[in-house]
């Protein structure tokens, strides 16, 4: 490592609560998808600040509607109407099947959102006590103590933070009759991820998420879709669920909504969105005018571009290679699977040292669970820099055996 680094590290550790498990890099800048370290070492970015600059670093027609807007409007609060928070609005209702929108800054604000209003809905829409909020195992939702609590994972993620909030109960992800049992007179709503980032690239079945979907529809609950990492045209369509032939009745956003400002949103049906009234939720920054104008124009580009066509065309090249790769290096690579461009290449063994192996050729992915090489690379990706990924990952494998 050089001096530069280990100087950024040393200072890091004295000022900064330590809660990751960071990579050895410091960036210092980016265009595209490529990043450089604080020694001028370029990149292939492949997680994109994990699926949340879609349209690339220091994107220049972002760049120029954030200088614009900063002259013009930065903040104001939700006390006052603001036509950039309006206009974002009807560009993300447009997208989806959902007729109202509440602005936040995070996912997991947005998943908490989304809680809130499907237990105050059935309380005071449908007078009707029911306020379980069903999820599944594998499932990531968020690090608040509420979407902390919705997340269907045990182990490090929650040691420590109990007592945890009430009302959630957790399902074998996949197995319709748990869910089917699960589903009572106290439930307020399913919330599901259609594929399940954190948990390792897992795409939910389509024939269960729709079974899913209709077992809300009879119970008079509330079919939720997280989408704070699937969404803004990662899998090749603009919302995830979009592949699956289901209608949410609430999904959330986050990550990319903003191509790198926090920034955060919840959709939901318009019956639905009768559950919250003036002053029953609020916060103090979201939607604010500057990141609301960066994010409509990232809607516009997104839609201009035919990002999501070209997300499904990349993609399908990539998961093509990797899969041959995984033909050719039999009982090194356990499964490739994904849908766009959220791709998941599941590793037998080594997870570890293939990941630094990778880095150290100028690759930036992420390793989820110890064995998958999580790629979330920015929608704008030349399909040869993914080429080349594969390439490094051939040759590195191919060695492993030697």
């Amino acid at each position: 490592m050089s001096k530069k680094y280990d100087a950024l590290v040393a200072r890091e550790k004295k000022v900064v609560c330590q809660t990751y498990g960071r990579y050895p890099l410091a960036l210092s800048r980016g265009a595209g998808a490529r990043l450089y370290d604080v020694d001028g070492k370029e990149y292939v970015d492949l997680l994109a600040g994990i699926a949340v600059v879609n349209l690339g670093h220091a994107n220049a027609e972002l760049a120029g509607v954030i200088a614009e807007q900063a002259k013009k409007l930065v903040h104001v609060s939700n006390l006052f109407y603001q036509e950039n928070q309006i206009e974002l609005a009807e560009k993300l209702v447009a997208t989806s099947a959902c007729d109202r929108v509440f602005f936040c800054n995070s996912g997991a604000e947005a998943n908490e959102a989304a809680i809130k209003l499907a237990r105050r809905y059935m309380r005071t829409v449908c007078y009707k006590d029911a306020g379980e909020i069903i999820t599944v195992m594998g499932s990531f939702h968020g690090r608040t103590l509420g979407t902390l609590t919705a997340t269907g994972q045990g182990g490090r993620i929650k040691e420590g933070f109990d007592p945890l909030p009430g009302g959630f109960v957790h399902v074998p992800c996949g197995d319709i009759e748990a869910m089917r049992a699960a589903i009572t007179g106290k439930t307020a709503g399913v919330l599901l991820e259609m594929i399940q980032g954190e948990g390792g690239v897992l795409p939910l079945d389509k024939d269960y998420v729709q079974a899913v979907a209709t077992m809300c529809r009879e119970a008079n609950c509330l079919f939720m879709v997280d989408e704070v990492q699937t969404g803004m045209c990662r899998t090749g369509k603009f919302w995830a669920h979009q592949h699956y032939g289901v209608e949410p009745d609430i999904f959330t956003c986050s990550k990319a909504l903003a191509n790198g400002l926090p920034m955060g949103a919840m959709l939901a049906k318009e019956h639905v969105a009768h559950g919250f009234v003036p002053g029953s939720h609020a916060t103090t920054f979201g939607g604010g005018a500057l990141v609301s104008a960066v994010a409509a124009r990232t809607v516009d580009i997104m839609r201009r571009d035919d990002i999501p066509g070209r997300a499904a065309r990349i993609g399908k090249v990539a998961m093509d290679a990797f899969r041959a790769i995984q033909a050719k290096h039999p009982g090194k690579i356990v499964a490739v699977r994904g849908l766009g461009l959220m791709i998941g290449i599941e590793l037998a063994h080594n997870g570890p040292a293939v990941h630094a192996e990778l880095r150290e050729r100028g690759f930036i992915c992420n390793l989820a669970h110890g064995e998958v090489l999580r790629l979330l690379p920015p929608l704008i990706i030349e399909q040869d820099d993914l080429l080349a990924f594969a390439a490094a990952l051939d040759d590195i494998l191919t060695k492993d055996g030697e």
